[in-house]
């Protein structure tokens, strides 16, 4: 039957996965040939976890089974990309080429920074003008027009700050020099941002009369990248400086990793936590991405020269915290199993078919972990390819007069934000209705 077909399926996958965790690639290359697995498989010890389990379970041992909830606790096969487990997974989210401008937000200087609450509720955007505008993503949706009329839209200014429906809920001024990165914090209407300026400040919206930063931190170099914790306790920092920081969002009070050695060797680009906190990846100048500990913040593992060497760009966790999705100024998007980081598990390629990227971009998987998005800088237009097989899907024109500078997608439903160096961010969406 086609169910005893794939459980056999995922047997010989397990097998195969095992065999290359414990290093036997030649007899897990020629298993490989014979079995012909239909996607492909990836260094894992779940079959080694799961005998332990059964073997303890028949000698009624219960003396020690702390690895029993990594295994258990496994996000199961439709909620995140997890290539262990999944042989024909049906895909029901749209491809990039699918959503529709139906928003567009003017700064007075280039955007180069975006983001979404955890909740996608809002999204924030910041500019080389120095302001920050927070807009309501159910507010731009009322407002969505047919994208004929994109370009003759331009935001309403001043005359239209009054209005109770209007997406731009609030607009923040506190920098004196670029935005360069923004973070909500998950259960609060309080945001963080960094700046050119040397600066990290901390906003509390609540309020429509706020327009000024509550607290601030002063940096020792031009901040790049922030990182908001979870639980929304601590925010890391990254900066021109290769030295990490973590700060305690209550106290201000830094912690740093206590061996000089685990620190890069240039320019912190990107910094991101794993859904849990456990852990959190950065990408430097330096070419190397790192993990670390989440608690004692030491580093526990290196992807050196994971992008042959140039910058990387962006470094985002999967749901379920087994991979890591990575991108780099070669303008190739990878995706790495934390099981076995000597190479990457996919190669997301066709990006570099136009040159190598000059700013730094984003590569984000969608709400639903099926595809993979990365701007593609000489074109302006989007690349989307299968997050699981690594197959590239039609491009989408993203329309703007210059180079998309950041993006980010909604966690909650397929929408998207781009900003770019032509002063605008548009807000993207695939409405469940149309066609």
């Amino acid at each position: 039957t086609m169910d005893a077909i794939k459980k056999r399926e995922r047997m010989y996958r397990s097998i195969i996965g095992q065999l290359q965790n414990d290093g036997y690639m030649a007899i897990a290359k020629s298993l490989t040939s014979q079995v012909k697995p239909f996607n492909p498989c990836t260094s894992s010890d779940f079959l080694f976890k799961a005998y332990s389990i059964g073997l303890e379970q028949v000698e009624e041992d219960k003396t020690d089974q702390s690895y029993i909830p990594n295994v258990l606790e496994s996000i199961p096969p439709g909620r995140g990309i997890d290539l262990e487990f999944e042989n024909e997974v049906q895909i029901l989210s749209p491809e990039a080429v699918q959503y529709e401008t139906c928003y567009v937000t003017a700064h007075k200087a280039p955007t180069r920074a975006a983001t979404f609450s955890k909740n996608g509720q809002y999204i924030a955007t910041g500019s080389v003008d120095t302001s920050i505008k927070v807009l309501d993503v159910e507010r731009m949706l009322a407002k969505s027009i047919l994208p004929s009329d994109i370009n003759n839209m331009m935001e309403q200014s001043s005359q239209a700050g009054g209005m109770a429906d209007h997406p731009v809920i609030r607009t923040l001024y506190d920098h004196v020099d670029e935005i360069t990165c923004i973070e909500f914090h998950p259960t609060q209407q309080i945001l963080v941002s960094g700046s050119r300026d040397y600066t990290v400040k901390v906003f509390d919206f609540t309020k429509s009369s706020a327009k000024r930063a509550t607290k601030a931190i002063s940096e020792v170099e031009r901040v790049k990248t922030l990182a908001m914790h979870p639980a929304g306790d601590f925010i890391l920092v990254g900066t021109h400086h290769p030295v990490i920081r973590l700060y305690d969002l209550e106290t201000f009070q830094c912690f740093v990793s206590c061996h000089p050695a685990d620190q890069h060797k240039g320019p912190i680009n990107c910094i991101s936590y794993n859904q849990t906190g456990n852990y959190y990846a950065s990408g430097s100048k330096d070419g190397e991405i790192k993990i670390w500990d989440g608690v004692s913040s030491r580093c526990i593992m290196k992807f050196p020269d994971a992008h042959d060497g140039d910058d990387v760009c962006s470094v985002v966790f999967s749901r379920n915290g087994k991979y890591l999705l990575t991108s780099g100024k070669d303008s190739v998007a990878r995706l790495w199993s934390l099981a076995a980081p000597t190479h990457p598990v996919l190669v997301y390629t066709g990006a570099e078919l136009s040159g190598k990227q000059t700013h730094q971009a984003q590569a984000v998987f969608n709400h639903t972990e099926d595809y993979v998005f990365f701007p593609d800088e000489q074109t302006v237009s989007l690349c989307c390819w299968c997050a699981r097989t690594g197959e590239r899907q039609r491009l989408l024109s993203l329309g703007h007069q210059g180079p998309a500078r950041r993006i980010a997608h909604s966690p909650t439903i397929a929408a998207f934000i781009t900003s770019s160096e032509d002063f605008r961010a548009r807000f993207w969406y695939k409405s469940p209705l149309s066609e």
